[in-house]
């Protein structure tokens, strides 16, 4: 069984379809996030579904405050890598939300 999963889905219906099948897997929706390249579109698919949002646990003090100065593309791949993403997953990922998909990353467990 695999410690992480990653979907790219197409819109928000997909992601709540994608989460309820997670969910009778085993996945937490605790550990269980969804990145939209638009903050606005990402908050509220991460409030909708009752998902999770990448905090300064995952990604870290520095790299938290970084991010208020930094573009969005630099802020979502440093989430993803903060969620457990290799440097070139977060860049592929984040290359498909540019595209105007839903990234979503599930954990079994928080590490």
């Amino acid at each position: 069984m695999l410690d992480m999963k990653t979907f790219v889905l197409e819109n928000g219906v997909q992601a709540v379809e994608k989460i309820e099948q997670l969910e009778v897997e085993g996945f937490k929706k605790d550990n269980i996030y969804l990145f939209a390249h638009d903050s606005n579109r990402s908050k509220h698919l991460t409030e909708n579904t009752n998902t999770e949002s990448v905090g300064i646990t995952d990604q870290g003090i520095f790299t938290a405050v970084k991010n208020v100065f930094s573009s969005r593309g630099d802020e979502l791949r440093a989430k993803f890598e903060g969620v457990g993403l290799s440097k070139e997953e977060a860049e592929k990922y984040e290359e498909e939300l540019d595209y105007g998909k839903v990234v979503l990353v599930a954990k079994y467990n928080d590490k």
